[in-house]
């Protein structure tokens, strides 16, 4: 499946500054595999040493966080937008 990864400014200098990138894979861990394998500065960015989501990062496909779905394993279609945004933290 090839759907949509829309990125924020702050990772898409490793994009070649696109705010938005298409990358395959039936799930998200398989997309963002893809999506490293094409723009290799994304690496660590998503995924932590462990192989898990990292944690200063969100991922929604569509508008549900994936924290609360399958995490990694959430499928992914065509018709998915995934949305990559930077955790915030207050204090």
């Amino acid at each position: 499946m090839m759907a949509e990864v829309r990125l924020p400014t702050l990772l898409r200098v490793h994009a070649e500054g696109a705010a938005s990138v298409t990358a395959e894979g039936a799930t998200v861990g398989e997309l963002f595999a893809a999506l490293t394998s094409a723009h290799p500065g994304l690496e660590g960015q998503l995924i932590d040493e462990t192989g898990a989501l990292h944690k200063f990062v969100n991922v929604y496909v569509n508008d549900d966080d994936i924290r609360y779905l399958d995490k990694l394993a959430t499928p992914v279609t065509d018709r998915d937008v995934i949305s990559i945004l930077p955790a915030v933290a207050g204090g």
